[in-house]
């Protein structure tokens, strides 16, 4: 079977490449993205295709296909990226946008995949739509820069390959060639968007990538706990905080400093900590490079706590939460820098006013008045 999915991985890799380069070459002008009449704001001044989320669901249909079953417990959603895609044509309004996004969590919580997290049942379903349309809109606001999103989810999507291999599954065959096959899709669409890009994923691709990101991670990563014991545990918010610490700190980040603005923090913007990096003088990669690295500093922790659960207490839960808040303060520090930066670039970029006589005789005129 490990011999199979290596060759899958390729397999869906190669059909990854091909699938986004038809794309590239036959529907440019489909799903374009910095054009004025769109309100989504990204780093790059160029009009690109953003429809290379298609390639993630054509391959994960052909994984599950392949599979040949579907069980009650492999409640991923699929029809989210025909949700992305409508948006990637059409702008959805927000408020549509979120409604379908909630049927996503309602829908999952109908197939019993849910965050158990109390002994309170509506305090589980209630965290649970929070985090699937959370997750959804984090990873969409994270997608603001090539490469930085599909690197992010396909480091999280081996992460929780490695999760499965650990802990096993009853469906551990189906997930494992479900991960692997997106875990290809995501590699081939890297090769055409990563700095500098030729095509963006979309809503398309991040909106699928969030509601499978959300319900794989609530199947694997989740299920950490105490069993039903009090009102609120600890322990469950542990792995999640850790796999998912770049969409979390990013959207924590834009979203609480958009309030203070006034600002609505589903608003694009060049306000996120990839932009404040790049203020910093950091090129795109990079970037990448550093969020990657802040991510897999995370999973040998992760899996060491999944290994060696009898020391996993609460005490560790909180350590391991602080390392996290602590992780978004230092973030914090520099996005603070690149703001300062990216201002002083403003006020000396800003143009000289010209003098000329007529001025100049104005400005005479007017200290003569005021002596």
């Amino acid at each position: 079977m490990s011999i199979f999915l290596v060759s899958y991985f390729f397999i869906a890799t190669a059909l990854s490449l091909a699938i986004n380069y038809l794309l590239l070459k036959f529907s440019f002008n489909l799903g374009t993205r910095n054009n004025p009449t769109f309100k989504q704001v990204r780093w790059t001044a160029h009009v690109k295709p953003s429809i290379g989320g298609i390639s993630f669901f054509i391959i994960f249909l052909l994984s599950w296909g392949i599979y040949g079953f579907i069980s009650q417990e492999k409640g991923i959603v699929p029809d989210k990226q025909i949700i992305g895609l409508y948006d990637d044509a059409f702008n959805t309004n927000p408020l549509l946008k979120f409604i379908l996004q909630l049927s996503c969590g309602i829908i999952l919580i109908t197939f019993n995949v849910k965050i158990t997290i109390s002994n309170l049942e509506f305090v589980n379903i209630l965290f649970t739509l929070v985090w699937v349309i959370g997750l959804m809109n984090s990873i969409n606001m994270l997608d603001n820069m090539d490469g930085v999103t599909a690197s992010i989810s396909a480091f999280i999507i081996a992460g929780l390959i490695g999760v499965l291999a650990i802990i096993g599954h009853p469906a551990s065959d189906f997930y494992m060639l479900i991960l692997i096959g997106v875990l290809g899709a995501l590699a081939g669409f890297l090769r055409f968007n990563w700095s500098p890009s030729k095509i963006f994923m979309g809503d398309t691709g991040s909106q699928f990538l969030g509601v499978f990101l959300a319900s794989t991670s609530m199947i694997f990563l989740w299920k950490f706990n105490e069993g039903n014991q009090g009102l609120l545990q600890v322990k469950p918010f542990v792995l999640p905080a850790l796999f998912f610490i770049i969409p979390i700190i990013d959207t924590t980040t834009v979203t609480v400093r958009r309030l203070l603005r006034g600002q609505s923090p589903f608003v694009g913007g060049k306000d996120h900590i990839t932009h404040h990096f790049a203020y910093l003088g950091l090129k795109e990669k990079n970037i990448v490079f550093l969020l990657l690295a802040t991510t897999l500093f995370s999973f040998p922790i992760a899996l060491m706590l999944i290994k060696n659960p009898l020391a996993w207490n609460f005490y560790v839960s909180f350590g391991m939460l602080a390392y996290v808040v602590a992780l978004f303060f230092v973030f914090q520090f520099f996005y603070k820098k690149g703001e300062m930066e990216h201002k002083k670039k403003r006020q000396e970029q800003r143009p000289m006013p010209k003098i000329t006589k007529e001025s100049l005789a104005a400005f005479n005129e007017k200290m003569q008045v005021n002596n």
